[in-house]
């Protein structure tokens, strides 16, 4: 595939260890994947401190894409944020040096509207934190949605939660707004829990990464940091999330997925943010979302390694700062 029919994306994100890995999985394949832009959601951390995650991650590899900071919180009330798991800075473990990029002078519903509507292609949205920027851009914005080809999300899960026993840290973070985009008739791929905590990277994998190397050694020091979270919740290894909504661009055919009408409670005392999909033999509703419910782990692994060894002999490449 040439450069020029690489699939057009904008990744909506609140980097976020996961939502690293995910930028950098996606920026390693630009035969497949056209970055757009970044846009910015308060989520894991405040959003300016997510902010600059993402633009240290971004100098860190030298790769200048625009990035477009978003809504601080939620459409209703105040920010939950993830910073048991992802730290003070929302992305701690490795000690990035400060960025050399800074936000465009944009906010992110507009930016994500101005490249939208100037694409030669419709593009691929690619929300892998709160969906606060995205259901704001749907409802100021109607006419757009026929300029999206679809949604590859990360969010939500049919069997459990990872915030309450129902709901999803990104979906409970707003709910109200992951309501509007899984209404809004746009094609929707859910890498939800069901699939991502099959999506495991385990520590003799880690510790290979940071034996690679500049990117892979700083991915391994992400995933030091983001273990620590994983044992406390009785996993073996980590759980790459955000990943997923990205490979599943890139090779589909590593996922088992099925089509449900997925619908999201707003308003339960216990199931506030629960993704609940009808899987009755007659659904009510038409499926509205493709749920992604297994992962060739192994082959999602070596995906992950190849794309970071690609960008290992890129960063071999460039010249030290200074010369």
């Amino acid at each position: 595939m040439t450069l020029e029919l690489a699939r057009p994306i904008i990744i909506d994100c609140d980097p976020g260890h996961d939502d690293a890995i995910a930028i950098l999985l996606a920026l390693a394949n630009p035969e497949r994947l056209r970055v757009l832009g970044i846009t910015t959601v308060g989520g894991n951390q405040v959003l300016e401190k997510i902010t600059d995650n993402a633009l240290k991650l971004l100098s860190f590899v030298d790769a200048d894409i625009p990035v477009a900071m978003g809504a601080k919180g939620p459409l209703l009330g105040k920010l939950v944020t993830g910073a048991e798991a992802h730290g003070e800075s929302g992305m701690d473990g490795p000690v990035l040096p400060p960025s050399k990029f800074r936000p465009v002078r944009q906010g992110a519903v507009e930016f994500m509207v101005e490249r939208i509507r100037s694409s030669d292609r419709p593009v691929t949205l690619v929300p892998i934190g709160p969906l606060t920027n995205v259901a704001m851009l749907l409802a100021a914005y109607p006419d757009v949605k026929e300029k999206i080809e679809r949604i590859s999300l990360m969010g939500g899960g049919l069997a459990y939660g990872n915030v309450t026993a129902a709901a999803e840290f990104n979906i409970y973070v707003d709910p109200e707004a992951a309501r509007i985009v899984f209404e809004s008739g746009i094609p929707i791929a859910m890498s939800g829990l069901d699939v991502t905590d099959k999506a495991m990277i385990y520590e003799e994998e880690i510790a290979e990464l940071k034996r690679r190397g500049k990117v892979s050694v700083m991915v391994g020091e992400l995933l030091d940091f983001y273990s620590i979270y994983s044992r406390k919740l009785g996993f073996d290894g980590s759980s790459l999330h955000d990943p997923c909504a990205v490979a599943w661009l890139l090779q589909p055919e590593l996922f088992e997925s099925k089509a449900y009408c997925v619908t999201v409670e707003t308003k339960g005392e216990r199931t506030r943010g629960m993704t609940v999909a009808d899987m009755r033999r007659k659904p009510g509703d038409a499926p509205n979302a493709h749920v992604l419910l297994d992962v060739d782990r192994d082959a999602f692994i070596r995906l992950l390694f190849d794309a970071l060894e690609r960008l290992d002999r890129q960063a071999a490449l460039r010249p030290a700062e200074g010369e």
